[in-house]
Parts: C-alpha cells; sequence; structure tokens
C-alpha cells in the first residue's frame, strides 16, 4: 500500500490488514439482528402461501433504495406477489400512518414489510392490524419510549438487539433481512439449485447507505465498498446506470462523492417535490430505455428543485441575519419558517444554513399549502444530538411537538402553526442547557502535508479508488504551504481558479476554490486540500480542491 494511504488509513482507525481489507465473508452475522428470526419465518410463510407482501418504503434516497432492494429481492427468492407503495410527504406523512393505511386497504395485502420506516409509526401499525395484515418493521432510526405492535421489528437500534453495527442505513437493515430470508429457504430446501445471488442488490444498498450519510463502520465499508464495485464495472441496474448518465459521472470511476451529490440527488428530488414513485421505478427497470426515461425525468425534477432550494436558502439566510440582529449576537440555535416554503426543500435549507453557521438549525414549511400544520427538518453539529433534543423539549412541554424521530444529526417534526413560537423558544433553551460552547468551534480535520512528489495522479487516482469515504470515514485532507502565481475568478466571481506551487518547491498545481468569498487570496498561503484526478476534456491531470485558505 502506499505509505501516503498507510497513513491515512491510520488515522482512521485502520492499522492492520483486518480493519483496512474490506471483505463479505467479513460482515456481520445476520443471525445477530433482533427479530430477525420472526420476520423470516413471516416472509417465508408468506412467499410459500403466495400471499401478497407490500412494501412501504420512505421518500428520501435510502427508502427508495431499500424499497427496490426488497421489491427486487423478495422476487429473486420467489415471491410471486410484492408490490410497493410510498407515502406522499404532503398527503399521507411520514412511514406507514393511518392515512397511508387506508390507502393500502385497497390492496388488500396479507403482510406489509415497512423499508426505512415503522419503528416511530405506532398509529400506522396498529391500523394495519386492525385490518387482520401481518407487519414487519425494518428500521434503522431511533425507537421512541413504545415500540409499534407489529409482528416483528428488525432494528439494530431497537431495546436489546445485540448486532454490533447500530449505524447500518434502511436498504442494509432490509439487505440483511433478505440475506437471513435465502438462509431460511435454503435450510427448508426451497431451491432446487443454487440460491439466488443476493449480492445483484449491492449497488443499491452503496447508493442509499452513502445518501443516508450514515456513519461508515467496518460492516458499512464493507457493504459500499462491494456495491461501488458493480458499479464501476458496469454490473449494476439499469436505473443506476442512466441517473450517471444524465449526471455526467462516469461508472468506470465513480465515488462515493459522486453517489452523495449526483445520484442521491436526483433520487431525492422526487421525493420532495413530487412522487418518490418515479425514483423507484427508474430503480426498479429493466430496461435500459426506459431507465433513461425515468432518469430524464428525475434530472429535470432536481433542476426544480435546485432553483427553488437556492431561493429559499437566500430567504433563510435574510432570516438568520435579522434573527441575529435583534439579538445582538447569532444565537446558539435557529428556528426559520416562512409560510411559502417546500416541505420537500427545508432539510436542506437547514443543512445549507448549518454547514455556513455551524449551530443547530430548524426549518419549518406548512405541511400544504395554507395548512395550519408545519412540517420541520432539523440538523445539527458533531456532539450534539438533535433526536435527544427534541425528546428533551418533548418532555418539558408534553403536547408541544406532536411527532418526531431521527438521528443524532437530522430529525424531523411536525408542528402545529400555533406552537412555533413555543417551540422556538423551548428549542433555544434546550440547546443553551446542553451544547458545550466549545462544539461551535469549527475544525477542520487534515491528513497532514504532502510531499512534492506525492502531486502526482497516481496517488490522486489511488485516493479516489480507496475508502470508501462517508461519514467516520472521511475523504483525505491535506494543508500545505503555497506560493500563489496566479488566480482568476470563474462563474461572475462564485468560484476562483488558482495556479500554485508549494513552498518546498514541487510542479505548478492547478487549484479551484469553490463558494469564493470574494476576498483575493495573499501571495503565499496555508491551504487545507483534497487531491483529485482533474479528467476534464480527457486531460488526465490532477488539480486540489481547496476546503480552507488562510494567510501563510
Amino acid at each position: 500500500m502506499h505509505p501516503v494511504l498507510q497513513r491515512i488509513y491510520a488515522a482512521r482507525g485502520a492499522c492492520d490488514d483486518a480493519a483496512a481489507l474490506l471483505r463479505l465473508a467479513r460482515l456481520h452475522p445476520p443471525a445477530e439482528l433482533g427479530g430477525i428470526d420472526a420476520a423470516t419465518a413471516l416472509l417465508a410463510e408468506a412467499i410459500a402461501a403466495d400471499r401478497h407482501i407490500v412494501v412501504v418504503g420512505d421518500f428520501d434516497c435510502d427508502g427508495a433504495t431499500g424499497t427496490a432492494t426488497a421489491v427486487l429481492g423478495l422476487r429473486m427468492l420467489g415471491a410471486g406477489r410484492v408490490s410497493y407503495q410510498v407515502p406522499h410527504r404532503v398527503q399521507h406523512g411520514y412511514g406507514l400512518s393511518p392515512a397511508l393505511v387506508e390507502v393500502l386497504a385497497e390492496r388488500a395485502p396479507d403482510l406489509v414489510l415497512t423499508v426505512d420506516n415503522g419503528i416511530a409509526c405506532l398509529a400506522g401499525v396498529a391500523a394495519a392490524r386492525a385490518r387482520g395484515w401481518r407487519v414487519v418493521v425494518s428500521d434503522h432510526h431511533l425507537p421512541g419510549p413504545a415500540l409499534p405492535a407489529a409482528d416483528a421489528i428488525v432494528n439494530p437500534n431497537a431495546p436489546g438487539c445485540a448486532f454490533p453495527s447500530k449505524c447500518m442505513a434502511g436498504v442494509g437493515v432490509v439487505f440483511y433481512l433478505l440475506l437471513a430470508l435465502r438462509r431460511r429457504l435454503q435450510d427448508a430446501g426451497t431451491f432446487a439449485g443454487a440460491p439466488p445471488d443476493l449480492a445483484e442488490l449491492l449497488d443499491l444498498v452503496a447508493v442509499g447507505t452513502v445518501a443516508d450519510l450514515v456513519r461508515l463502520d467496518y460492516n458499512n465499508r464493507v457493504l459500499v465498498a462491494a456495491g461501488l464495485r458493480r458499479l464501476r464495472e458496469g454490473r449494476c441496474r439499469p436505473g443506476l446506470r442512466a441517473l450517471a448518465e444524465v449526471a455526467g459521472r462516469r461508472l468506470e470511476t465513480l465515488s462515493t462523492t459522486d453517489i452523495g451529490f449526483a445520484l442521491a440527488p436526483r433520487l431525492n428530488a422526487a421525493g420532495r417535490l413530487d412522487d418518490m414513485g418515479l425514483g423507484i421505478e427508474c430503480l426498479l427497470a429493466d430496461d435500459p430505455q426506459r431507465a433513461r426515461e425515468y432518469a430524464a425525468a428525475l434530472d429535470g425534477i432536481n433542476a426544480e428543485r435546485r432553483a427553488l432550494q437556492q431561493q429559499m436558502v437566500d430567504e433563510a439566510d435574510r432570516l438568520a441575519a435579522a434573527v441575529g440582529l435583534e439579538q445582538g449576537a447569532a444565537p446558539l440555535a435557529l428556528s426559520l419558517f416562512d409560510p411559502g416554503w417546500h416541505p420537500g426543500v427545508v432539510g436542506l435549507v437547514a443543512s445549507k444554513l448549518k454547514e455556513r453557521l455551524h449551530r443547530p438549525v430548524v426549518a419549518f414549511a406548512p405541511a400544504d399549502e395554507g395548512a395550519d400544520e408545519l412540517r420541520g427538518s432539523a440538523r445539527s453539529i458533531p456532539g450534539f444530538h438533535i433526536r435527544d433534543a427534541l425528546a428533551a423539549v418533548d418532555a418539558a412541554h408534553p403536547g408541544l411537538i406532536p411527532r418526531f424521530g431521527g438521528h443524532a444529526m437530522a430529525a424531523g417534526l411536525t408542528l402545529p402553526l400555533a406552537h412555533l413560537e413555543r417551540f422556538g423558544a423551548a428549542f433555544q433553551a434546550e440547546v443553551e442547557r446542553g451544547l458545550d460552547a466549545e462544539l461551535l468551534e469549527q475544525e477542520l480535520a487534515s491528513d497532514g502535508p504532502l510531499a512534492a512528489d506525492d502531486f502526482c495522479r497516481e496517488l490522486a487516482e489511488l485516493l479516489r479508488a480507496a475508502g470508501p469515504w462517508g461519514q467516520g470515514f472521511p475523504e483525505p485532507v491535506f494543508d500545505n504551504a503555497f506560493e500563489v502565481l496566479d488566480c482568476r475568478e470563474l462563474s461572475g466571481g462564485r468560484h476562483l481558479r488558482l495556479r500554485l506551487r508549494a513552498s518546498d518547491g514541487g510542479p505548478v498545481l492547478s487549484a479551484i476554490r469553490f463558494g469564493w468569498d470574494g476576498v483575493p487570496p495573499p501571495a503565499r498561503i496555508h491551504a487545507a486540500y483534497q487531491l483529485e484526478p482533474d479528467d476534464f476534456r480527457e486531460r488526465r491531470d490532477i488539480q486540489l480542491l481547496l476546503r480552507h485558505i488562510a494567510p501563510a
């Protein structure tokens, strides 16, 4: 292994072959997941009796890839009657809700399998059970004080579950459920020959896992690495190939960054502005031409989402500035609302402001045009658990928040419009109580400097192929002192292109700074950067992606 790559892996805790080499054979066994035996018994029985199984997914990328994984996997394992339903963000709300159960009744399911939702859907699960349906919950979200009365629950974060990897995405959980179901069916002698190869689904698992920003522990890194390998070799779903094409990404060099910033947003756009069914159909499509048509439609929706997002972020910036001016200083947390905002985009607004201001943010929009119910998305900074903060607000103010759920870094909630001001004050008080002021100091971790000989195409390609990089296993960032040979504005001054030379010598390097603040750099800078291949117009060069610039 290249010595720079050895250094990078060691800094992330991968100090030996066991931690650095990713092998599917070393995945944690599915049998360690709590509730897996009960869930597979119900699914095996439904398959044997040709019962109707309806997969209920979520309207984000994890939910879409998880739904497609479940539908395809169940069909591979012999299920003859499998369909899916994803709630509409406005019409049904989140997950298996009572409103969605009313819609499902027309399909007369025998068994409902939730994917990436269900652990917080107490009323919806109860409504489904009241109709005589079996309900299997597969989810990864943190449970509340009570669990749904499902026939089986598979969730690594459920009470009493001993599964070592607590940070699997929803698509990873349902993939594990399929692995365990295949084992049960195989032990029962169901397959005449070799059992179906569920590794064919790993491209979907990789995309959903990366998109959901879950921590890439060893188990998740194995899943993502295997899925990336299939994508790069072209052995992937036609829909994922088509999404890469419309996004201008090459499959053979696809990275987790490409998934996070190109493929996932196009899938997510359907659930934000339209119907996630379009995204799922793209993933399920077997015909490449049909997949390209779906991908083109998703690309168009994503363009609409980006324009709407920019408008909302600009408005949120003005609201945030007004709040700071009124209080004389920026508050520790922000709770923002605009009656014209779209509920499917407030999560992106909260994320953008959280990144810029480095503090917890909740953004609200009407659940529907003119509605008195609000949908909120919360985003947090490392070290402050946003879902636990909402739980603390709920405990201190019973009835204030009708519904909430989520993770340490992201959560969602519903709120009556009349409760907005009270919530803002209660949330601010909870952040002031629980947030250590030191967490507001932004840190940028570096893997140290590169030597002059390291600024080469070989290392750039190694870094792109290594990893996989993501939450908990971050993409390498280096820092060096440079001389600025020249620079010029790009895109009307929004970005900056530079030519640099390391202070200790070496080649002249091309660098780019996205989101430039308009301040010209000094003649000597200390920069944190990523080393990337530059394949623009087949030039096969390298460039530095500047993450931070300071005077040297």
